[in-house]
């Protein structure tokens, strides 16, 4: 691909990102071992909560870049957390994790139209929720890793302003 093609591909992906409600928002959804993540537990970082289901392509498409956005970001400034969308048993869903080499938190929710931080049309969809806890953007749709970095440097740069 040549870098002309990747720098639109990436500013294709920077502009589908849709701004959204800006009121902090939260959730509290349980992990596999049952454990409760509140999304006010990662305020003063910038999260990705990415809806997903594992019999999803364009989800499957994602995973090795949220993976790599996830461990290149995690200790610094911004985390990624799955929110896996399906009825799938617990011991399907742990070996999916595992064959995937998923390192960031997944939680469970029940499959419908929308959810803590509005509409789920579609899977994938992902919501990018600044470090004051407020939806900033969402996607329908797989991302990458740069596009979401290019995004969250130009919203902490108009900030600034």
């Amino acid at each position: 691909m040549s870098p002309y093609f990747k720098s639109v591909l990436a500013a294709v992906l920077i502009a589908s990102f849709s701004a959204a409600n800006a009121d902090p928002v939260d959730f509290e959804l349980p992990d596999l071992q049952g454990k409760t993540h509140k999304l006010s537990d990662f305020r003063g970082k910038w999260v990705l909560v990415n809806y997903w289901a594992t019999w999803c392509p364009p989800c499957l498409e994602e995973l090795p870049e949220l993976v790599i956005f996830h461990e290149t970001h995690k200790d610094t400034d911004a985390v990624v957390i799955g929110v896996n969308f399906e009825d799938v048993g617990t011991d399907k869903l742990s070996k999916f994790i595992s064959d995937y080499s998923i390192s960031y938190p997944i939680v469970r929710t029940k499959p419908g139209p929308s959810s803590a931080l509005g509409p789920i049309p579609g899977l994938p969809t992902s919501y990018l929720v600044n470090p004051q806890g407020e939806v900033v953007a969402q996607k329908v749709g797989p991302v990458n890793g740069k596009s979401i970095e290019k995004f969250i440097a130009e919203e902490t740069k108009a900030a600034k302003k």
